[in-house]
């Protein structure tokens, strides 16, 4: 039987997740699966696995970022909801916004914020360069989070334009993160954006997961985000 204590067990430092919160994961986890074998949303299925690989991974950010409460999240390039959804089943006070260029993983997003019982969750179909273009979305969050999506020079091009002044952009990375870093410091001074901090974390299971801060400091110019041929070609 999957191990949801663990969850509770691993973030105790920095993290009271309460019964409804572990509840709300099994009924994620349980969807996740079930809603797996008609769309590609992970290639992690096996629930003590989804636990530790998606949700542990993702409860994480919390240790090493102060999110005030009723802060503003978008996620950006949600997928299957990490770490968006995460966050929000482990602090419902978030203000939380999914966006993603597939409308499919968004009807799933969609039935599963009903099944938890979210209806304070707004999720936006758009590409994310359109989305950081877009006038209603761009610089409106205290934060912008992406996990696997693309390298952080290009990363940031996506998430960076999203984030107003004072805030944060948060890249989920893996152990390859120090060698994006090295080619991403012009995309960070280009967007208006500044290295904060980067965190290396060690899941139970000897996964490495790293967490890098970019703090907004100044306005990303108009001309950014470019569209996704310009950046794929020509990466800040």
């Amino acid at each position: 039987m999957p191990n949801y204590e663990i969850l509770k067990n691993q973030t105790a430092e920095f993290l009271q997740l309460n019964g409804d919160s572990l509840s709300r994961f099994k009924t994620y986890a349980e969807m996740l699966v079930e809603w797996n074998k008609k769309m590609n949303l992970t290639a992690i299925t096996e629930p003590d696995e989804i636990i530790i690989k998606h949700f542990l991974d993702c409860l994480i950010t919390f240790k090493n970022v102060d999110i005030p409460k009723n802060a503003s999240i978008i996620d950006v390039g949600t997928g299957a909801g990490f770490p968006g959804m995460v966050l929000k089943i482990a602090r419902p006070d978030i203000k939380l916004t999914l966006l993603d260029g597939l409308n499919k993983r968004l009807v799933f997003l969609s039935e599963l914020c009903s099944a938890l019982g979210f209806n304070d969750v707004e999720i936006i179909h758009k590409r994310a360069e359109d989305g950081g273009n877009a006038p209603e979305l761009r610089e409106k969050y205290d934060f912008a989070t992406a996990r696997a999506v693309a390298k952080l020079n290009v990363l940031s091009e996506y998430c960076l334009p999203f984030v107003k002044v004072g805030g944060m952009f948060l890249a989920l990375k893996g152990p390859t993160a120090a060698e994006e870093l090295e080619n991403a410091e012009n995309a960070f001074k280009t967007l208006g954006g500044e290295l904060n901090d980067v965190q290396r974390e060690v899941l139970p299971n000897g996964d490495v997961r790293v967490i890098v801060k970019v703090k907004k400091i100044s306005q990303t110019p108009t001309s950014y985000p470019r569209n996704s041929a310009k950046i794929s070609k020509k990466p800040l």
